[in-house]
């Protein structure tokens, strides 16, 4: 014989309960929100030194007092907020140029890094680029900007220095093209016949 009443309170139990966990699992819309909008994970690296290789071969070193990766679908990238230096290597491993900026930020996504405040680079023979921004190409190679740059040369013969609006140059400055050349700047080249 079945029991109808202990089969009723058995059935209003599991409605309540029911009731219950329907409740329980009710969102707010401003936590929804607020939960969207929550900033990525950050990773904070100290006394970094990594190298960059190209082709198998090692053709850069840099370093940085602190690394912040920010993690997160919408925002993927890398700063050096407090300085980096880059040791710049020719193929038999010494260093060819070398780099310095207050800071920088690794795109990614187009294999650059953008290098601002106080950027200096300089190569073994005594060229010095200073410039307030530019960018770094790592799969040519390259700097350049379309900002104010100022070359002082060492080589063939110390010049004072050459201002322009832009320039693009391979990473020990021996290949570059300057772009809006201010009037005042000069430029010594060397007598073809003399360098053979």
């Amino acid at each position: 014989m079945i029991n109808t009443n202990t089969n009723i309170k058995n059935i209003v139990a599991a409605c309540l309960l029911g009731c219950f966990f329907v409740c329980g699992c009710e969102n707010d819309v401003n936590d929804v929100k607020a939960f969207g909008s929550k900033s990525p994970g950050i990773e904070e690296g100290k006394n970094i030194e990594s190298y960059i290789s190209q082709n198998g071969r090692i053709r850069a070193k840099l370093t940085a007092p602190i690394l912040l990766r920010y993690q997160g679908d919408s925002m993927r990238k890398t700063e050096f907020p407090n300085t980096l230096h880059v040791d710049f290597f020719d193929s038999t491993m010494r260093i060819e140029s070398q780099l310095f900026a207050k800071y920088g930020r690794y795109l990614p996504n187009e294999s650059k890094v953008f290098l601002k405040d106080s950027v200096v680079i300089f190569n073994t023979k005594g060229d010095t680029l200073y410039s307030n921004e530019l960018f770094w190409d790592q799969s040519l190679g390259q700097f350049y900007t379309q900002t104010p740059v100022t070359l002082v040369q060492n080589y063939p013969y110390k010049q004072k220095g050459r201002y322009a609006n832009g320039f693009r140059s391979n990473q020990d400055l021996t290949d570059i093209t300057f772009f809006n050349i201010q009037p005042g700047s000069f430029a010594i080249l060397p007598d073809s016949a003399f360098s053979k």
